[in-house]
């Protein structure tokens, strides 16, 4: 199965504080976020359906920290960017907003986080797509 790096958008219309695993409760104000990830193993894009299966509450198995973010109600996965075969992943990552969460989605990596934030859709969205143009 084909896999790479993607970027899940993730809507959400209001304030919450979720704990995140290890992380603990973290504020997140009401907007859209990135979160970037690989899927390069034998299971490929895979990991995208099972994001998509937390988010739709029909997985309950909290193993990275997007899935306590994915998993609480308010939140809505809306799209994905997908790179099929490129390892770009931290790359990606580099060039988007800062996070409000240092280290989410950073435990293996030396990156500051994986999870960017803004305010606005239409902007948030034109900085992924820039991200993965210059890849």
């Amino acid at each position: 199965m084909a896999g790479g790096t993607y970027t899940l958008l993730i809507e959400l219309p209001e304030a919450i504080a979720p704990s995140i695993g290890a992380l603990g409760s973290q504020p997140l104000d009401p907007g859209w976020y990135a979160y970037t990830g690989s899927a390069l193993g034998t299971g490929g894009f895979s990991r995208v359906d099972r994001h998509r299966r937390v988010a739709a509450g029909e997985h309950d198995v909290r193993h990275w920290h997007v899935d306590y973010l994915l998993g609480h109600d308010a939140t809505a996965l809306r799209d994905v960017v997908r790179a099929p075969g490129a390892d770009v992943e931290c790359a990606v990552a580099s060039e988007l907003p800062a996070s409000p969460v240092a280290g989410f989605g950073a435990s293996d990596c030396d990156c500051e986080a994986h999870l960017a934030y803004a305010a606005d859709e239409a902007e948030l969205r034109r900085q992924v797509e820039a991200a993965y143009a210059d890849r």
